[in-house]
């Protein structure tokens, strides 16, 4: 025979069921003890929950937190910790795959967060079929989003204007700190129904058209102060839309905030063009805080990543990492050699360095042994240099000699290089025994080598690991310092 509920467990349902029902919180709600409120929360839906929370009188919440800005009855009200629990409760039965890989401060802040992602996919996917022809903001939630918010039985399930995106977006934007968006919500009004919106993080899919760039570019605007990263994915991007884009960022500033700047697998009209998009140059020289810039699989050619090299080098920006991978720049630092530095060209290279650049990314670029050549002496101009990743270049093994005279040069001058990925590179055991050889005499060793994907089999390592156990030197200096990879 099942156990009878308590008293106070069908006192819990009863007020459950008139709070999900109504569209406010009775007042003498907030009368409860402390441990029935707690105790309530954990049984709320999320939208009566967040109209419980909002409610809340001042004086009854935990003075030790805030809320993220959001705005209740004109005033930034606290929030009781309290009800951390319950909203980590909602987020696990809608996600409950996620709960595990995330552990935010503000279980509030990333549902709402996480809900309203959800609301924009789903209006993307509605209005992008051809029959569609009303506004953004009246796009209407469908059943399966608005069930895991609001019960069946509540007055917000069934009230149109609880299903306008619009609603969402106005009433839970506040929370949204790092949005995706698709192209077709790229649109003049996607500012006004974001307007609550104050985003750190950008994301963008499939900008296309000029009105797409424009609504990205006024939604770029109002979120400029607090934007701290913006990717474009799948884009389609002229000169043009590069410098709007860009003007949007910086908009006379002599500083942007920007800390991450990607833009991945997209189609630049110019590939390989006589010069940079004007607002490119100018938001690589006012980018004080850059930390990240991604160009990568966009198909660019040896000019395109000449120039952007050549800009930030005459920048001397403060950029940490840079990322050129899958593009087509054979040839990219082709004034980069023993003759150009020694000779004419190196006047206006002297003093010019990318003092702060870490890591350095360009896999899979079709680069070849003279690009090695030209790649060593472009490092020079790069002494804090950590992390260098040339896989999936067809190298061989002259240009891993054409390389090592600046790893040995890197060490005696105590350059802090660390990590080489040399994956794919086309190279031979012979090679990359020469490669070891040097680099186990070098004053300091690498903390990680990668030389996977070359086909080198096991008996190369075999070979170094001899040549190192018969050398009493490099076996005290190697042995348990570098990760060594890619042996089969």
């Amino acid at each position: 025979m099942a156990e009878a509920p308590s008293l106070l467990s069908l006192c819990i349902a009863l007020v459950t069921d008139e709070i999900v029902q109504r569209d406010d919180v009775p007042p003498a709600l907030y009368d409860l003890p402390p441990d029935l409120l707690d105790t309530l929360a954990l049984q709320l839906p999320p939208l009566a929950l967040h109209n419980l929370q909002s409610g809340m009188p001042f004086e009854l919440q935990n003075e030790d937190e805030y809320d993220n800005g959001c705005l209740v009855d004109g005033r930034k009200r606290r929030r009781s910790s309290n009800f951390n629990l319950a909203w980590k409760k909602n987020f696990n039965l809608r996600w409950s795959k996620l709960t595990d890989a995330i552990q935010p401060v503000d279980w509030q802040q990333i549902y709402w967060e996480r809900h309203l992602q959800s609301c924009l996919d789903e209006a993307a996917e509605i209005a992008s079929l051809p029959s569609f022809s009303k506004c953004i903001g009246e796009i209407e939630m469908s059943d399966s989003i608005l069930k895991y918010i609001a019960s069946e039985k509540s007055i917000h399930f069934w009230r149109a204007k609880y299903r306008n995106l619009s609603y969402h977006c106005q009433e839970f934007g506040c929370y949204a700190l790092c949005l995706m968006l698709q192209s077709v919500l790229c649109v003049s009004e996607i500012c006004h129904i974001l307007r609550s919106c104050k985003l750190q993080k950008l994301v963008l899919r499939w900008i296309r058209f000029p009105e797409q760039v424009n609504g990205l570019c006024k939604l770029l605007s109002q979120n400029r102060e607090t934007l701290t990263s913006l990717e474009l994915i799948h884009c389609k991007l002229s000169s043009t839309s590069v410098n709007s884009i860009c003007d949007a960022l910086i908009h006379n500033r002599k500083t942007h905030g920007i800390l991450h700047f990607s833009i991945n697998a997209s189609h630049f009209d110019e590939t390989d063009p006589v010069a940079l998009p004007s607002g490119l140059v100018s938001f690589f020289s006012s980018g004080r805080y850059l930390y990240s810039f991604k160009l990568c699989d966009n198909d660019l050619g040896k000019n395109f990543g000449k120039l952007v090299f050549h800009t930030l080098l005459d920048a001397s920006s403060c950029l940490s990492a840079l990322d050129l991978s899958e593009n087509k720049m054979t040839g990219w630092l082709s004034n980069f050699n023993r003759r150009s530095l020694t000779g004419l060209q190196a006047s206006s290279m002297v003093g010019k360095s990318l003092q702060s650049l870490r890591v350095l990314s360009l896999r899979g670029n079709g680069l070849k042994k003279d690009d090695a050549d030209n790649l060593r002496y472009a490092l020079f101009h790069i002494p804090n240099l950590e992390f260098l990743d040339i896989s999936d270049n067809p190298i061989e093994d002259d240009g891993i000699r054409n390389l090592i005279p600046y790893f040995i040069e890197a060490s005696e001058r105590s350059f802090p290089f660390a990590d080489l990925n040399l994956e794919n590179c086309e190279l031979s055991c012979d090679g990359v025994t020469q490669l070891l050889n040097v680099l186990s005499t070098l004053r300091k060793p690498l903390r990680s080598l990668s030389v996977a994907d070359n086909s080198l089999g096991s008996r190369s390592f075999g070979r170094f690991h001899g040549e190192i156990h018969s050398n009493t030197e490099c076996r005290r200096h190697w042995l348990g310092s570098m990760r060594v990879s890619g042996f089969s």
